[in-house]
């Protein structure tokens, strides 16, 4: 199939499920709609990763859209991601519709608002031209905003409003620096265009190097702010605590990682602009570093079990950005740690959703002895808390570990004591909160016995199963995959 062609389905497939879902009038079908449509875009990026291993950068529609290895990998992860969490949300919200909570109307909108999500999303990641990058980021924010309310929850139109605003801010900042971006490539020749990352990567010696650091500063903050940066992470704790649980896990397993995506796309144009003199990783570092230390300071006294893993969001997002200021190794880390953050959020929001609605609430204190009482979420919020936080042998030990590495062996110092001083005050305090969780003794119960589903168990094996593989070993095609996205991560994307 020609690679047009599979472009365009990973865009439009979504599309056509937005379409069903207007013609459909069965809760119990239209909420199957999302799992058949992100199946289907999981075989098309399949599909388009298996064609460009070894094809290198192809572009589009004259140039506008691309497809390269840093790109297919968060695509892919995208996709595996909006796949797992559809087919969680039909047994989510079927429990909901059979006590009576869920309307057809909110169903009907829900999932129409969920697929034009992940078109976004995806539009996001194949955009070569940063134009449509901003405009496509700043529609995830406007359909996203409302994937937050729910009929029954009226913080959450609280939540939905502070999280539409804060990102909308951001979003006109990062504007800022997408129009300085194209003033800074004024000098480019008259037939290369300054609004495709390709094309100014090819020329870094004629951008503006005062103007392209200034854009970057504002383009960091911008979307930042919808990666969840420290100090503009303000919107995350309350989105995430407040919106269906589907929602809250797409939102950390995979609205940050694009948000952060944007960021590596201009990246190493600024860097080149600049000389390759580190200006650029420097001010990675600086948001890394505060968006660590800030989740270590607030981790310990949360009570609400969602928020407790929207502020661990808020580290590991850090982290990534600590390793793509680092450079090197670092950058390869980053990658992959956004691999291990993704599987393993996803798999504590489900846990999480689950365990909340088996005691009537998310308040830790009153939530205990959880692995013994709900045994298959219980254990999986236990393990997954755990590889969180870096237990061995599983997947973010090691991509923590080779953050750890780079930064020690490239000298900096101070930079490996604070990393590991922050990721250990994390580490302490997030243990605590778990081992209350899974195996306190209070005296609570659990106010609403639910049925574990079959394919929720799949779901949890499959997923402890990936984290464990990717801790002791990675398979020879994922890790050239990924030196690949580190290359264009560090040099850019040439055509």
């Amino acid at each position: 199939m020609k690679p047009e062609i599979l472009i365009l389905l990973q865009i439009l497939i979504p599309v056509a499920g937005i379409v069903s879902c207007m013609l459909i009038s069965n809760i119990s079908r239209i909420l199957k709609v999302p799992v058949i449509t992100s199946a289907f875009s999981l075989f098309v990026s399949v599909l388009l990763a298996v064609q460009f291993h070894f094809a290198g950068a192809h572009a589009i529609i004259r140039n506008n859209f691309l497809v390269d290895a840093l790109s297919l990998y968060h695509l892919f992860l995208v996709n595996v991601i909006f796949c797992l969490s559809a087919v969680y949300a039909t047994g989510y919200f079927r429990r909901q519709h059979d006590e009576g909570e869920l309307t057809f109307g909110y169903a009907r909108r829900y999932t129409m608002l969920w697929q034009a999500f992940q078109s976004m999303l995806i539009i996001v990641l194949l955009s070569n031209n940063i134009g449509i990058m901003w405009i496509a980021i700043e529609a995830t924010t406007i359909v996203s905003s409302f994937l937050i309310i729910s009929d029954n929850n009226s913080l959450s139109i609280e939540a939905m409003w502070k999280y539409l605003l804060i990102c909308s801010v951001g979003i006109v900042i990062a504007f800022m620096g997408t129009v300085l971006t194209v003033a800074a490539a004024g000098n480019l020749p008259a037939e290369n265009s300054g609004y495709l990352f390709s094309q100014l990567i090819k020329y870094p010696e004629l951008l503006d190097s005062k103007l392209m650091l200034f854009a970057f500063i504002l383009l960091a903050i911008g979307f930042g702010t919808k990666a969840g940066f420290s100090p503009m992470h303000t919107w995350l704790p309350d989105a995430h605590s407040q919106a269906p649980t589907p929602v809250s896990a797409v939102f950390s397993g995979v609205m940050l990682n694009c948000a952060l995506y944007c960021i590596m796309r201009y990246l190493p144009i600024t860097e080149a602009a600049l000389g390759m003199d580190g200006q650029a990783h420097s001010i990675l570092l600086l948001f890394g570093f505060m968006s660590l230390f800030f989740a270590a300071v607030f981790i310990p006294v949360q009570h609400d079990i969602k928020r407790l893993l929207a502020y661990c969001s808020v580290e590991h997002i850090g982290i990534i950005a600590i390793g793509l200021g680092l450079g090197g190794l670092g950058t390869f880390a980053a990658l992959l740690h956004t691999a291990n953050h993704s599987i393993s959020k996803v798999l504590a929001f489900f846990s999480a959703g689950y365990i909340g609605e088996h005691y009537g609430t998310r308040n830790m204190h009153r939530i205990t002895d959880a692995v013994r009482q709900v045994p298959w979420w219980g254990g999986a919020f236990f393990i997954s808390i755990l590889v969180l936080v870096g237990v061995a042998p599983f997947s973010v030990f090691m991509s923590e570990f080779f953050i750890a590495r780079e930064a020690f062996f490239a000298g900096k110092y101070v930079l490996f004591v604070l990393f590991v001083f922050g990721s250990f005050a994390v580490f302490v305090n997030l243990l605590k909160h778990v081992l209350d969780v899974s195996f306190g003794k209070h005296e609570t119960s659990g106010k609403i016995k639910m049925k574990v589903r079959f394919v929720d168990k799949i779901i949890i094996v499959a997923g402890v199963a990936a984290l464990l593989v990717l801790g002791l070993w990675i398979p020879s095609p994922l890790s050239d995959f990924l030196k690949q996205a580190a290359a264009i991560v560090e040099n850019g994307v040439s055509l």
